[in-house]
């Protein structure tokens, strides 16, 4: 090659002054780093390599900025204006849920650099499937297929239930405002049209967000004005907690929580493990980048720089919100509250003012159909055929196909029954088996240490924080089949169990999907699978299998 691998100019970086002086100040090391990764056989994650894995769609084009501002609007969504009130209804106490905001916060840095090691030895888009891949690799493909039953069915389906959710309660006062009755399908025909407009966008216009939003020639700027706003509102929440707090609001008494804060405190482990999963949902998205690593610009570089950045950027503004929402209202009053924790600190503070907040959708579908595609791109079974799902059609630069698998779940929760269920349900059935994958990859972690000591590491995490978060995995899968302290968990009349049983039965059934498509289907109708590569024609290069029949 004439060219490095990241090294595809466009004219967002001929335009990125910034990220272009950095990058002239890089050390030696660094540009080895970045130009030498391993090519070791034995680490390369799945069929294709780097060089094939990395062909297609609009090549490297994300800064330091960009990808910064990608793991803030990933993370700032809706869990911060929706899960406080019920992390408080489960540990019973305010010091209690602003130590899980601590323990949160923590946990998520430690899992940060555990992903900034392995994305900077494998710059590719994926994120935990490619460790996995590179980790597992016997036997073949299993790790894959399970990840991607998790990915497809329950990685993304949140987002779904979030924008129903939000948007309900952003809208029904722009409805109620406007004399207009309000039901229910009335909120999820706004969720659904919001779904649907995003896909097409991301999949069919990606220049028009682009015009919209930035001259540039970057395709998800145009996240930075629902972005925007997400902070702002934050930003807002903040400034009026300091204001509250002061004394010269409405609030009669704003320190009322802060005193015995502990007071009530829970004493089960479920309950809090319940209510980890939570916070540890709210900080989702400090992996975000790992998910596009394929379109960064300067991976090793960027991924360093921007994911601290952006997760600290992110804690502050949390900590600090749920010392406001603590500030303007007692905590009856927010455990009465549901969902909607950011709409009883509105009302309470400025009355009869209507509360305003956008989802992080866009940010979250952006990821999704990344981590789809690169899926579809190893082969794995899907309707239709691989192909199709793996390519950019019909733009070459977009993966609309890879949208479309993470619309067809996210339409399901929004039709789904009533939020303030489904809500909490999905947060919780979504972190299970995630913790799952974590405990995986830190495992993995030690082992490539311990196997592959000589590899090219261009961060290595220290190993105390890789062990915090191994030791808080395992306690986030145990503790939740304890019996909670009411008996009945957070969402009744469902078992406080059944989260757990749900997670494990999706990956459970990528277990079974595997089996029936490398061992049972090919022994029944005698064939073996051959794979290949095909390369399509926006250039992305996928691998194809197809059955020999044994003789």
């Amino acid at each position: 090659m004439s060219t490095t691998w990241w090294s595809r100019k466009s004219k967002r970086q001929e335009e990125d002054q910034d990220d272009r002086a950095s990058e002239s100040q890089l050390s030696d090391e660094d540009q080895r780093n970045e130009k030498e990764p391993n090519d070791d056989a034995g680490l390369n994650p799945g069929e294709l390599t780097f060089e094939e894995d990395t062909a297609g769609g609009m090549g490297r084009y994300l800064g330091v900025t960009s990808c910064t501002l990608l793991i803030v609007g990933r993370i700032i969504g809706t869990g911060i204006f929706s899960t406080p009130s019920s992390i408080l209804s489960g540990v019973g106490s305010v010091g209690a849920s602003l130590m899980l905001w601590v323990l949160g916060f923590l946990l998520s840095f430690c899992g940060l650099f555990i992903w900034l090691e392995f994305g900077t030895m494998f710059p590719r888009s994926g994120g935990e499937k490619v460790y996995l891949e590179a980790v597992y690799r016997k036997p073949k493909y299993l790790a894959t297929v399970v990840f991607a039953a998790n990915a497809i069915l329950l990685g993304f389906t949140a987002s779904g239930c979030i924008v129903s959710h939000v948007l309900s309660w952003v809208n029904i006062r722009i409805l109620v405002a406007a004399g207009q009755p309000v039901g229910r399908w009335t909120e999820r025909g706004i969720a659904l049209g919001v779904i649907f407009f995003v896909t097409l966008l991301h999949g069919l216009t990606p220049k028009i967000g682009v015009l919209i939003m930035n001259v540039c020639k970057l395709s998800f700027l145009h996240y930075r004005f629902a972005l925007d706003i997400q902070i702002v509102i934050l930003l807002f929440v903040v400034i009026t907690g300091w204001v509250v707090l002061s004394g010269k609001t409405r609030v009669a008494d704003p320190h009322y929580n802060f005193r015995n804060a502990f007071a009530g405190s829970s004493t089960s482990s479920n309950d809090y493990a319940t209510a980890t999963f939570k916070v540890l949902n709210a900080y989702a998205g400090w992996s975000n980048v790992n998910y596009v690593m394929n379109n960064v610009r300067n991976p090793v570089r960027t991924l360093k720089i921007a994911g601290p950045l952006g997760l600290g950027i992110c804690a502050v503004l949390y900590l600090l919100a749920n010392v406001a929402y603590f500030s303007a209202a007692t905590k009856t009053e927010i455990d009465k509250s549901g969902v909607t924790v950011a709409a009883l600190f509105f009302g309470n503070v400025f009355g009869s003012v209507a509360e305003r907040a956008l989802s992080n959708v866009i940010t979250v579908t952006f990821a999704a159909s990344r981590v789809n595609q690169e899926l579809a791109k190893e082969g794995i079974p899907l309707p239709f055929g691989n192909k199709f799902w793996a390519s950019n059609w019909p733009t070459g630069k977009s993966p609309l196909p890879g949208l479309i698998i993470h619309l067809i779940p996210s339409v399901i929760v929004i039709i789904a029954p009533p939020p303030n269920i489904v809500y909490p349900f999905i947060l919780d059935v979504e972190g299970y088996p995630q913790q799952i994958i974590n405990l995986f990859i830190v495992i993995g972690l030690f082992y490539l240490r311990w196997k592959k000591p000589d590899a090219v590491r261009p961060f290595k995490v220290w190993w105390p924080l890789a062990v915090f978060f191994l030791a808080a995995a395992s306690f986030l899968l145990i503790a939740p089949f304890l019996k909670p302290a009411n008996g009945v968990g957070d969402t009744p009349p469902l078992p406080y169990y059944l989260y757990c049983l749900v997670g494990i039965g999706i990956m459970f059934a990528g277990v079974l999907y595997w089996a029936a498509w490398r061992i049972l289907l090919p022994k029944v109708f005698g064939y073996e699978l051959l794979p290949r590569k095909e390369t399509l024609d926006d250039g992305t290069v996928v691998t194809v299998f197809s059955n020999k029949k044994i003789q």
